[in-house]
């Protein structure tokens, strides 16, 4: 019989490395991509509203991103939130369309993303960590409840800790994949 502890687990895991995923997409590495905006709320009517929910995005080319807004009138509060985000982005508004030129990385640049990234990188395996020494924090805690025996514990924890190691290995496959695509850009 699986315990049902190990399906709880390993579904948070899975989203732990989903939440480092999108953390990653969200970095600028010197190519358009329009998940560069999905952090950037808009005051639209006095609401923080995410510019993907007010505009198309897209990326015609390698360096830029177009953004045409649904409601021309909420152009300005784009361009606003857009300044005051950490993006390092002027935005160019023509009246129909907002245009994001992206720059190309400097080394400097480059080396503090690789840094940001590791960061996440390193919440992400604690994150990981945390569950695992949740679920065996719980497997102690049936098994002295005699819920079950001090066996399908110790088999129990095994199966933890290769969950552990399988998506901490994901998490480290993610990092190399930026890391490349932050250093070759």
């Amino acid at each position: 019989m699986a315990n049902p502890l190990l399906a709880e687990i390993e579904g948070n895991m899975k989203k732990t490395v989903e939440v480092v995923s999108k953390e990653f997409g969200s970095l600028r590495a010197g190519r358009a991509a329009p998940s560069l905006l999905d952090k950037i709320m808009v005051n639209y009517y006095g609401t923080p509203t995410p510019i993907s929910q007010m505009a198309n995005i897209s990326a015609p080319e390698a360096r830029l991103l177009v953004i045409q807004p649904w409601d021309k009138t909420a152009m300005p509060e784009i361009e606003k939130a857009i300044m005051k985000s950490d993006l390092g982005i002027t935005p160019m508004n023509d009246g129909n369309l907002i245009r994001l030129s992206i720059p190309q990385l400097t080394k400097e640049r480059r080396a503090e993303l690789v840094k940001v990234v590791k960061k996440k990188t390193e919440e992400g395996r604690v994150a990981i960590r945390n569950l695992r020494r949740d679920a065996n924090d719980q497997l102690k805690t049936q098994q002295k409840n005699s819920e079950i025996s001090e066996d399908e514990q110790h088999r129990l924890q095994d199966e933890v800790q290769k969950l552990t190691d399988k998506y901490i290995k994901e998490i480290e496959e993610l990092l190399s994949i930026k890391e490349k695509e932050i250093m070759t850009v």
